[in-house]
């Protein structure tokens, strides 16, 4: 598989694992306490693999000439990483408009990466 395939693996194994996150955090704030548990697992699980796709969109980049992935998926990983931050830190008021921005932002990568395989192929 070249890496342009592994980045469009992960780019969308990281879109439904974040989709996720949502649906957890929801469930806690129903009263299943076992929610928070799966939110932070999740968070886990969305942090590595994002920082995996920040190591396969270098590969890219080096490979292809295609920085954009790259440059997107740091903006994506940063913004992440101060979202897992904010929330063991309990500061809702950052972690809440974060979390949709992040979502929003990764549903717009998840598109460049899959349109008609022109957005990393080129």
């Amino acid at each position: 598989m070249s890496s342009d395939g592994i980045l469009r693996g992960l780019v969308s194994a990281h879109l439904v694992t974040i989709v996720a996150q949502p649906v957890f955090a929801g469930v806690f704030l129903s009263g299943d306490y076992d929610g928070l548990r799966w939110h932070e697992l999740g968070a886990n699980v969305v942090t590595s693999i994002g920082y995996l796709q920040l190591v396969v969109a270098i590969v890219v980049w080096v490979r292809r000439r295609v920085s954009w992935p790259f440059v997107a998926t740091l903006v994506l990983v940063g913004a992440e990483t101060a979202q897992y931050f904010a929330g063991l830190a309990g500061a809702l008021w950052l972690h809440l408009p974060l979390g949709v921005m992040t979502i929003a932002g990764l549903v717009v990568l998840f598109i460049a990466v899959w349109w008609k395989g022109e957005a990393v192929d080129a």
